[in-house]
């Protein structure tokens, strides 16, 4: 398995309880959850921390002030932190209600966020 199902599993049950219409799909070595076609969370597996973290796209303002919390780290693959995302310790979500405090910041985000290029299909 590619990513945690039970994290995944829980990820559903708040967006389903804050009648939030996400879709799915397997990204960046893990899942991917979207919004309004825009990336909004997901889960990864990072091999140097040795488990999951909570992938979340809030913004650079949010950012500036969740990136002081305890379990919090810069989202960084390439050595070069992508800005307004950040990974979220499995301490900083094992509660229900922080996990679905943490989703809530990024839904809050995304009405501002851009959705990618659509891609144009192979012919």
């Amino acid at each position: 398995m590619a990513y945690d199902e039970h994290l995944a599993d829980r990820i559903r049950r708040v967006f389903s309880d804050l009648k939030a219409p996400v879709s799915e799909r397997n990204m960046m070595g893990g899942r991917i959850f979207f919004l309004d076609d825009k990336m909004l969370c997901g889960i990864h597996i990072d091999k140097k921390y040795g488990d999951s973290l909570l992938m979340l796209r809030i913004g650079e303002e949010a950012y500036a002030d969740a990136i002081k919390e305890e379990y919090t780290l810069p989202m960084d693959f390439t050595g070069r932190p992508m800005r307004g995302y950040l990974f979220v310790t499995p301490e900083g979500f094992d509660l229900e209600d922080d996990l679905e405090m943490w989703l809530q910041l990024a839904i809050d985000y995304n009405p501002q966020a851009k959705a990618s290029k659509k891609r144009k299909p192979k012919s």
